[in-house]
């Protein structure tokens, strides 16, 4: 890597003290919300989940909240995606960032282990034994339908013409597996080495083979001692920035706005009790501002992007604490026995729940989920007449 330093030297104060500011006070009120909150827990999650969708967002990826949801929780409703699996990665390594102490995710055992994470599941891995599982599910488990998409393709097995459709589709599903078995055992076969060779080409054609990562990493963690002294904000302000500019990670660029992140949680003033959503905040700045040449645009809409992050999270936590609200409303006076209470707790929980989910958590089948929904009121989230999932309006 070419000898490069960033400079610190010239930032532009006078502009930036504004933002700054707006964006540190809002983002201690949100703080001092979500832990004296009921919903603090829920807003929490939801934004883990938004964030590592944004993130996706801001790198020109889409990924749906709802296929995030329901992969996290193992229910799938198709093969996932490499770039739900980069999702996927970015709720964990924020799932990390959020769970130790303050000062793990800077630390070299916690740069050591975030950056792992990304490498170990790249496109290979993607492509790799998740597609095959995945695959294999979705054609004949369907993890994500539960009893109501088996009933439907049981009524589509059923309406076909007689034996002879029943059985074309049972030898569909065994040519499947046949295929899953049989590329499992080419994946375990020693010539696969030189499978291995064509990877690493393949690699060289998408990264830089040359590029430093530990020298850039080295630099940029310089940039985070120089801008010790800073206000928390200002300074994460810069380290998000200087990530960017130096270009630290092939892999997981995305992970600099959650370092971004940590280092303002690690400051302890504004946000110790949590780790802000940042990727929502940039989400609303135009991508010409976030990519602008000129350093102080981008460092202004940095800040900006902080200051929106605050401001959504405080409407969030307010439309859920409204929605809790209503919803005891709704089930008040009902009897001890009834399931009402504990799914207003799963949805202010988990920002989307399935019927599978909602029967293995609280002990019912998934028809009577679906119907203590509609007794409670949830809103259909994706529009989907299978595999649908609900949450609160």
């Amino acid at each position: 890597m070419n000898s490069m330093r960033y400079d610190l030297a010239n930032l532009p104060l006078q502009s930036l003290l504004k933002p700054v500011t707006e964006a540190t006070a809002a983002l201690c009120r949100l703080d001092e919300r979500i832990a004296r909150s009921a919903v603090g827990a829920g807003v929490l999650e939801r934004q883990n989940f938004a964030d590592a969708c944004a993130s996706l967002w801001l790198d020109g990826e889409l990924v749906h909240l709802e296929d995030l949801v329901l992969h996290d929780a193992g229910a799938d409703v198709r093969a996932p995606t490499h770039e739900l699996t980069i999702a996927r990665d970015v709720l964990r390594s924020r799932r990390r960032i959020a769970s130790p102490s303050p000062n793990w995710a800077l630390s070299p055992d916690g740069l050591r282990t975030l950056r792992q994470a990304p490498a170990q599941a790249g496109p290979a891995a993607s492509l790799g034994e998740d597609e095959v599982r995945g695959t294999t599910d979705a054609k004949v488990a369907t993890p994500g339908g539960g009893e109501e998409e088996r009933g439907d393709e049981a009524d589509a097995i059923g309406s076909a013409d007689g034996p002879e459709a029943t059985t074309s589709e049972f030898a569909g599903i065994d040519a499947i597996l046949a295929r899953s078995s049989a590329a499992i055992e080419e994946a375990k076969r020693p010539g696969r080495v030189a499978a291995s060779g064509r990877d690493a080409d393949t690699k060289a054609l998408v990264y830089d083979l040359d590029w430093d990562e530990d020298a850039r990493l080295e630099e940029w963690r310089d940039v985070v001692r120089r801008a010790h002294d800073l206000p928390p904000v200002l300074a994460a302000i810069v380290a998000l920035d200087a990530w960017n500019e130096l270009s630290v990670s092939q892999h997981a660029p995305w992970l600099g706005r959650l370092l971004a992140a940590a280092l303002l949680r690690q400051a302890g003033s504004s946000t110790g009790g949590h780790l802000v959503a940042l990727n929502v905040g940039l989400k609303t700045i135009p991508v010409d501002r976030r990519r602008h040449r000129d350093r102080d645009t981008r460092l202004l809409a940095i800040g900006q992007g902080l200051l929106a992050a605050a401001e959504i999270g405080l409407k969030e936590h307010d439309r859920l604490a409204l929605a809790r609200t209503m919803m005891e409303r709704k089930i008040a006076g009902r009897r001890t026995s009834s399931k009402l209470s504990e799914l207003v707790e799963l949805v202010m929980a988990k920002p989307l729940v399935s019927a599978g989910m909602i029967a293995e958590t609280l002990g019912v089948t998934q028809q009577a989920a679906r119907r203590i929904v509609v007794e409670l009121g949830l809103r259909e989230m994706t529009g989907r007449g299978r595999f649908r999932a609900w949450g609160v309006i």
